[in-house]
């Protein structure tokens, strides 16, 4: 990111600093506010309201880290994955990938629970590219698209990666541009939280996968109404294959990530927005970091196979 000069960082300084108290130690205060009404944390209850206003509210987050992210630092964003006590082998990465090994590490756990190679794979909710240019670089799939709901970071990923079988295309997760049966596989990491109606997208999710297909998720929800989720899955169709909590291993992901997301948004971000990041990134002390070590909130991977006799619920329904 690029840092401002030191009159546009000072700007707004006293606000920062009434907001800073309310945040830096506690597990509530504005900025956490401020992110749930911009999706990037989940509410303890969704009831599907302000659809149209939450979408812009989203997207104006989005386009406000690129125009952040100057020096480009931001090519994922998710929490992460650390196994734990040697429970599984780490993820043999290049030398260019190994700062990004936890949400890699993410990635990985979820899109290799099935054989990729050779299918079309759609990511909907690609964020900055990173995840999807992963997945096509070390899974093998026959194409790879990212999809996002933000016409810039759509325009950065197209700028930034070039490998072949990967594009980039702008969509909405609750109504996609393409027609029925039209992936083999379809990857959400760390995105649905985000969107105002999760039944609309997995029903959309359903409709374009083709029979046999399979949606690899992973998300965060509070514990109270994860079921809720499990139930959207079954409404819809879809045969939950496997299920994981792996709560644990994204917290120790955040605790190991920590100095480094320190040291980051210290040297890149003003010091107005400085709060807001930290609770954005789950750092310890913020909302979403104590949100995990209390167990208000969960996470969840899911695998869900779309029957090869289709009889789900349509997204029209």
């Amino acid at each position: 990111m690029h840092t401002p000069d030191n009159d546009r960082a000072g700007t707004g300084i006293g606000m920062a600093a009434a907001f800073e108290g309310a945040n830096s130690g506690g597990t509530s205060g504005f900025y956490p506010l401020v992110l749930r009404w911009f999706g990037m944390l989940p509410f303890q209850r969704s009831t599907g309201g302000g659809t149209t206003l939450r979408k812009r509210l989203t997207r104006s987050w989005y386009e406000f880290l690129s125009f952040m992210d100057r020096r480009v630092h931001l090519m994922f964003m998710n929490y992460g994955y650390a196994t734990l006590d040697g429970d599984e082998p780490t993820v043999a990465l290049e030398p260019e990938d190994g700062k990004y090994r936890y949400f890699i590490q993410l990635y990985h756990k979820v899109a290799s629970a099935i054989d990729l190679r050779g299918k079309s794979v759609l990511e909907v909710g690609s964020g900055r590219g990173g995840g999807a240019s992963f997945v096509c670089r070390y899974l093998n799939p026959g194409s790879m698209t990212g999809m996002d709901y933000a016409d810039r970071a759509v325009k950065f990923c197209r700028r930034t990666y070039h490998e072949d079988g990967l594009s980039f295309a702008s969509g909405d997760a609750e109504q996609m541009p393409w027609p029925d049966e039209s992936f083999d596989v379809i990857l959400n990491v760390e995105s649905s939280h985000c969107y105002p109606h999760m039944d609309r997208f997995v029903q959309e999710a359903y409709r374009v996968l083709r029979p046999g297909g399979h949606l690899l998720f992973a998300d965060m929800r509070h514990r109270e109404v994860i079921g809720s989720v499990f139930e959207s899955f079954r409404s819809a169709g879809f045969e939950i294959v496997e299920e994981q909590e792996i709560t644990r291993n994204v917290l120790r992901a955040l605790e190991l990530d920590n100095d480094r997301k320190s040291t980051l948004i210290h040297r890149e971000v003003p010091r107005v927005f400085r709060p807001m990041f930290r609770c954005f990134a789950g750092m310890a002390g913020t909302e979403s970091f104590q949100s995990f070590a209390s167990g208000e909130w969960v996470y969840w991977r899911f695998v869900l196979r779309k029957p090869e006799a289709s009889g789900g619920v349509s997204a029209g329904a």
